[in-house]
C-alpha cells in the first residue's frame, strides 16, 4: 500500500517533463500503463493455473485461475477507461478507433466470455475442464491482439504502427522514479486482492464440505 500512496502522490505532485502534446497528461503514464502490466501478469497466472487445472483437477488451482482472471478484468477496464481519459486530450476524443483501443475492447470482451462461460456450468468438474480450455486459447488469442497486430497497422498509440515509445521521447528521472514503484505497487495489489478472494472461497468451501459431511447421530 504504501508504493501505491507513493504513486497517487507523486504522480499528481512531482514535476513532470513538458513534452509536446501530451505536457501534463504525461501524469496518466502511472497509472494507465501499470494498471496493463498488472493485468498482463495475473492473466498470465489465471493461464498457468488452468494448464495445472488440465493436469491435476483441484478446487485450489480452478480458483487461482478463476480469480486471477477477474482481477485481471478488473484492471483492464480501469486500463480502458484511463486510456480513454488520456486520448481525450491527446487524441482529441476518448475513442478514435485505434487498433490498439479496439485489440484491447475485443480482449476483454473474450474474458467476459470466459466468465459468461464458467457460470453456464452446474458440475464443478465440467465447469473447471471447459473454462480451463478456453482460458488457455483466450490468452493465446490475447498475445496477437495486444502485441502483434496493433503493430501490423496504422496506429496513434505509442510504440504501435510506426509511431515511438516512450523510451523515445527520453523517459526522464522524474518519470523513471514513479513509474517503476507504479509497476510494482499496482501488481502487488493485483495480486493481493486475489489472494484475498481465493482464500474466502477456500474458507467457504471448507465450511461447505464440513456441512456437507454426516454427524455421527445422523449416520447412525
Amino acid at each position: 500500500m504504501g508504493l501505491l500512496f507513493y504513486t497517487i502522490i507523486g504522480g499528481l505532485l512531482f514535476e513532470a517533463p513538458r513534452l509536446a502534446i501530451l505536457n501534463e497528461t504525461i501524469r496518466n503514464l502511472h497509472f494507465h500503463v501499470p494498471m496493463w502490466f498488472g493485468m498482463q501478469i495475473l492473466l498470465t497466472i489465471s493461464v498457468i493455473f488452468s494448464i495445472r487445472y488440465l493436469r491435476k483437477p483441484s478446487f485450489k488451482n480452478d480458483t487461482w485461475a478463476v480469480e486471477s482472471a477477474n482481477m485481471a478484468i478488473v484492471f483492464g477496464i480501469l486500463g480502458i477507461l484511463t486510456g480513454m481519459e488520456w486520448a481525450k486530450f491527446t487524441w482529441g476524443s476518448p475513442w478514435s478507433g485505434d487498433p490498439k483501443q479496439n485489440a484491447a475492447a475485443i480482449a476483454l470482451l473474450i474474458y467476459f466470455a470466459y466468465l459468461l462461460l464458467r457460470n453456464s456450468f452446474e458440475d464443478r468438474q465440467q465447469k473447471g475442464r471447459i473454462s480451463a480450455i478456453y482460458n488457455i486459447f483466450a490468452f493465446a488469442t490475447y498475445i496477437p491482439l495486444i502485441y502483434i497486430l496493433p503493430r501490423l497497422t496504422d496506429s496513434l498509440h505509442p510504440g504501435n504502427g510506426g509511431n515511438p515509445g516512450f523510451n523515445a521521447y527520453d523517459l526522464d528521472s522524474r518519470l523513471r522514479l514513479v513509474f517503476y514503484p507504479a509497476v510494482i505497487g499496482w501488481t502487488l495489489l493485483g495480486v493481493w486482492i486475489t489472494t484475498l478472494r481465493i482464500r474466502l472461497r477456500m474458507v467457504e468451501e471448507s465450511v461447505s464440505e464440513k456441512a456437507d459431511k454426516p454427524t455421527v447421530l445422523e449416520s447412525l
